[in-house]
């Protein structure tokens, strides 16, 4: 039973005093590939540098919109030069964050639709961050061109979640699908396609159970794959199959080339 999972921040400092050894031991705890996330410059190189070490993690470049107040045309050419790179895979995280408002609404709308011009020139997926912005996050993405990537940790409803099907999009699954108390992600899951649906950690967030409270790791990904076998009423393995197949065609990752 393989895994893969298609949101990680394993260049975050809560894997400093560990990183090298617990990320050794993914293969033999089934997690296949692990696509590693920039949210500003240093983490996308970072990421780059984690891609170019393990054979096994790819990695995306982009700002997060916490970060957007930092980004400039210069960083943004950066971002376009990194995106070179054989391992990169994906633009993102991009998109609004009305949850914290860290960087302002209006900075964070520019650079967000600045993003997805960039990810349509370089013809590449993006990876959506949606907070409290939902509609506006589907309206800003349906009036551009891009029409391939995921929408992390997905929080919106059913209703949603199917309209960005319809557009093309994968949704992203989290921990937080074990501990959902509204059933509205649980709800959202079992109203799309498996075929839309990728695993995620968000590592080192957003842990399931039974592990909420301590740091995510990839192999916890199982958890994830049994809970939306629950829903699906399908075989966990059925999930894991197919949301290796999700993410290896999104990504455009061939078959064998990480071993």
């Amino acid at each position: 039973m393989q895994l893969i999972d298609s949101h990680a921040h394993y260049d975050h400092k809560r894997f400093d005093a560990d990183r090298h050894g617990l990320l050794l031991s993914m293969p033999a705890k089934s997690v296949e590939l692990i696509i590693n996330v920039g949210c500003d410059l240093q983490s996308s190189q970072e990421s780059i540098r984690l891609a170019e070490k393990y054979p096994f993690i790819y990695a995306t470049v982009g700002v997060h919109p916490h970060d957007a107040k930092s980004l400039t045309p210069t960083i943004l050419e950066n971002l376009k030069q990194l995106c070179k790179h054989k391992k990169a895979v994906a633009f993102g995280e991009i998109g609004l964050d009305f949850h914290h408002d860290f960087s302002p609404r209006d900075t964070q709308r520019n650079w967000f639709k600045r993003q997805l011009e960039l990810a349509e020139e370089l013809d590449i997926p993006v990876v959506i961050h949606s907070r409290e912005a939902h509609n506006e996050v589907f309206e800003t993405i349906s009036r551009s061109r891009v029409r391939r990537g995921v929408i992390h940790s997905f929080s919106g409803d059913a209703t949603l979640a199917c309209e960005y099907v319809k557009l093309g999009f994968h949704i992203g699954v989290s921990g937080v699908v074990t501990y959902d108390k509204t059933n509205q992600l649980q709800t959202a899951v079992a109203a799309i396609p498996l075929t839309n649906i990728l695993l995620e950690t968000d590592a080192p967030y957003l842990t399931p159970v039974p592990y909420r409270g301590k740091r995510n790791e990839s192999h916890y990904l199982f958890h994830v794959a049994a809970e939306i076998a629950k829903i699906k009423n399908v075989e966990t393995n059925t999930v894991c199959l197919q949301t290796t197949k999700n993410v290896k065609a999104l990504f455009n990752i061939p078959e064998g080339c990480h071993e």
